[in-house]
């Protein structure tokens, strides 16, 4: 079954003991709270962690206006826009000063390679955060759906335990980066 925002929220439903969605707009308790807490759950959790399946490259476009202050150059970020990882130029991807004002980035860069985290399609969630997604939602839905602090409780203990599980395969993704830059090093020489 390919997953969507429908399937995470009922398998989170099924989790707490609630009846499954057919659709957000059904007019159930279930649906009202699925619909309205599954946008901000899934975010905060694309949010937590630099996903490799969420993460992306970009150069930013310039935007005309400039800055009030402190740096030459603002650029528009991407609409499907987290979180910044890291910014760079000059075919890099890190390395740049920049800050976040307004929903912008500003630097004096006059080109930026913007790494953030984006909003994937939940049919591009792999399985080991679909589980944890499924996990922190049951956690979510059960005080307004069971009105059991205690239940909710364990279901959190449960969704922390899936959330590292899930940081500790995606981190295998990759390899481990190097220790550049450290003053420690630099000394030693």
């Amino acid at each position: 079954m390919a997953l969507s925002a429908l399937v995470l929220c009922s398998r989170a439903l099924l989790k707490i003991g609630a009846q499954p969605i057919a659709s957000f707009d059904e007019g159930t308790a279930e649906a009202e709270v699925a619909a309205h807490l599954y946008p901000l759950v899934c975010d905060a959790l694309l949010s937590a962690h630099p996903w490799s399946f969420a993460t992306g490259q970009m150069e930013l476009p310039r935007l005309v206006e400039t800055p009030h202050a402190d740096y030459a150059y603002a650029y528009q970020l991407p609409s499907d826009f987290l979180r910044v990882l890291s910014a760079g130029e000059g075919g890099r991807g890190r390395g740049l000063a920049y800050r976040l004002n307004e929903s912008r980035l500003h630097t004096n860069a006059s080109q930026v390679t913007l790494t953030y985290l984006f909003r994937p399609a939940e049919s591009g969630f792999p399985a080991f955060f679909a589980a944890a997604l499924v996990a922190r939602l049951a956690a979510e839905f059960c005080i307004p759906l069971t009105e059991s602090s205690s239940r909710t409780e364990m279901l959190h203990r449960l969704a922390e335990t899936e959330f590292r599980r899930a940081r500790a395969a995606d981190s295998q993704q990759s390899t481990t980066r190097a220790v550049e830059d450290f003053p420690l090093i630099a000394a030693r020489r």
